[in-house]
Order: C-alpha cells, then sequence, then structure tokens
C-alpha cells in the first residue's frame, strides 16, 4: 500500500476512502460531524439503559436468554463475559466455522465456554460450499458498494451467513436476544439496541442471498430464513452489540479473556484474533480497492478515543503474514 497517500490528520482515514472529503486543515468530513466524546458518552448511557430495561423484561422467559454469535476472538470472548457475569444471562454461544478457524481458536473457544459454564454449538457449513463463495469473494464484489468501507467481500460472505444464520436459529429457539461482539469501530451506537424488522429483514435478505444462491444454487437456503420464519412479527429478536455501549479498551479486553484462559493464535494478522483467512482478504481488498478494509474501524476508534491514531496505522500498514496468505490461496485453489 502506497505510504505517501494523504490521510485525515486526525483520524487516518485515507483520501480515496469512498465518500471522504478534507478541509483545509486536513481534517476529513467524518470527523468535522462528530459530535464529541462527552455526546456520545450520553449515548451510551441512553441505549445501555434501553438493553438494561430489555433484560429485565425479557430475561428467564425461554430456554435461552441470548444467543450469542461467538467467533472465538477477543472481542466477542469478552461479549460472552459480559452477558454472563455482567447482565446475568444464559446465552447459548454460536460459532460459525468457515473452515480457516486456527486450532487455538478452537482450544479458546472450549476453554471460555467450559469456564463460564455455557452451551455452544459449533456450526460448520460443508466447504465446498463456502469455497466456492470465497474464491468468487476473491474475484468480484458480488454485494452493494456500500458494504466494502466496512469489511471486505470475502468477510461479507461470512458475515452475511453468521447474521441470518443467527436470526434463522433465534426465531426456531424463541432466543430474544441476537449478541455480536462488534467493536464501538464497527457499529454506530444508534444501530447497538435494535428490533428485527421482518419488512426490513426480507429485502436485506434478497441483497445478500440472490447472489449467494446464483453461486452455489438451493445449497445456501439452510443458512437464511425461508417464508415459515417470517409469521409472526413478535418471533423476531433483538440484535445487541454490548461493546458499542461498554467501556472499549483493548488493553483491559486482553488481561479479561487472559484470565479466562483464552490465547492469542498463531500466524493471524494485527486486525484479527480468530481467523486465517483475514489476511489474504485484506491483501485482495487492497489491491482491488487501494485501502484496508479494516480502516473505517480503525480511524472510528481512533475519533472516539478508543485507540491511538499511531496504534491504529500500524494496524492497517503492518504487512500480512505471507505462508498465512499462501495457505488461504492453496485451500482455495487460487
Amino acid at each position: 500500500m502506497n505510504q505517501e497517500i494523504k490521510r485525515c490528520r486526525n483520524c487516518l482515514l485515507p483520501e480515496n476512502f469512498p465518500g471522504v472529503k478534507f478541509d483545509e486543515n486536513g481534517i476529513c468530513n467524518h470527523c468535522l460531524n462528530f459530535k464529541g466524546v462527552e455526546n456520545l458518552d450520553k449515548k451510551k448511557q441512553e441505549y445501555r439503559k434501553r438493553f438494561e430495561d430489555l433484560v429485565a423484561e425479557h430475561k428467564g422467559k425461554y430456554s435461552y436468554d441470548a444467543l450469542m454469535g461467538y467467533s472465538g476472538g477477543k472481542d466477542s470472548t469478552y461479549t460472552l463475559f459480559l452477558l454472563k457475569k455482567e447482565y446475568g444471562l444464559n446465552p447459548l454461544a454460536v460459532t460459525f466455522d468457515n473452515g480457516f478457524l486456527p486450532p487455538q481458536t478452537i482450544q479458546n473457544i472450549q476453554t471460555v465456554t467450559d469456564e463460564l459454564g455455557i452451551d455452544h454449538i459449533l456450526f460448520k457449513p460443508r466447504f465446498d460450499m463456502m469455497k466456492k463463495i470465497f474464491r468468487e469473494s476473491s474475484r468480484r464484489n458480488i454485494y452493494s458498494a456500500q458494504t466494502l468501507t466496512r469489511a471486505s467481500t470475502i468477510c461479507n460472505s461470512c458475515m452475511n451467513i453468521v447474521k441470518f444464520g443467527s436470526l434463522r436459529m433465534a426465531i426456531e429457539k424463541r432466543i430474544p436476544f441476537i449478541v455480536f461482539g462488534w467493536s464501538p469501530g464497527q457499529i454506530p451506537i444508534t444501530s447497538s439496541v435494535m428490533k428485527n424488522n421482518p419488512k426490513i429483514i426480507r429485502m436485506m435478505q434478497k441483497a445478500v442471498f440472490d447472489p449467494l444462491h446464483e453461486l452455489v444454487g438451493d445449497d445456501i437456503k439452510p443458512y437464511f430464513l425461508e417464508e415459515e420464519h417470517f409469521k409472526g412479527e413478535d418471533r423476531f429478536p433483538f440484535n445487541i452489540s454490548p461493546l458499542a455501549f461498554s467501556e472499549y479498551d483493548e488493553e483491559k479486553i486482553f488481561a479479561k479473556v487472559f484470565a479466562m484462559g483464552w490465547n492469542v493464535p498463531q500466524d493471524i494478522d494485527a486486525n484479527t484474533t480468530n481467523c486465517l483467512l483475514n489476511s489474504f482478504a485484506n491483501i485482495v481488498h487492497k489491491d482491488r480497492y487501494g485501502y484496508h478494509p479494516y480502516v473505517f474501524e480503525m480511524a472510528k476508534l481512533v475519533r472516539e478515543g478508543h485507540l491511538t491514531r499511531d496504534k491504529a496505522l500500524k494496524k492497517i500498514t503492518e504487512p500480512e503474514n505471507p505462508k498465512t496468505v499462501e495457505m488461504a490461496r492453496k485451500k482455495l485453489n487460487l
């Protein structure tokens, strides 16, 4: 990546990031529109209170209080801890294995769920199907252009299956909350407590289901909602992202997950703690679009005071492990 590229002097967004503009002082429009940490803290209190009220209303009504999309990374591990220990919920942890989970991540998941006393499902879709999706995602963008500002096409393919698969499972099991370990850089505070709306979900699903169905046919159906799942709006759960309204400090998070027996996997890149495909996905995105797929997340963390600009810049400029990239290429026959 070109190190001489112009970046926001405050948050590090690059000049080639979609929609970015700079003022005469080199500050980007995202920073200029940010209303400040004090205003953000008030919003956090508001959304934390919303979730606490929902917990009081729904806790204990069904077999599980929450379905946790548990990737095994540090953020989702810490989120699982919050659900169990801070909010006193009984979550069901569900891991989507894309075929690229490091052995240490599998061990971390087992260690943490045992430590916290949490039921866990490891869900592994057939790899021949995932391979087709990842191969095509590496060649072109199969989703809307807006998705490229938040994640690579390869990562979007994973996340779409996770999100809709989790929603399907939560509806079937009558679980009132779906919880994700998105960092504050990955999700706006206004989306951290959100009721799923069947009409909106139907439109959103079509936008991602259709291109995936075109690639792999009916094999993709089990990971998305079918017509029976749309019967009854009351069955649709809330999406909750606790890290958006909680204290977010990477050093404290690492300390907490280490105390539960979690360890950093080998051969991962600076922007993941649970996926060996991420390095390859990053390179594909940078080569195709010229900016790092994590730069928006890093910039938002800097803007909100969760991360220093220097640390964020290091995360998006540190080269990926060539051995990990080559492993992914070989596994995908690219």
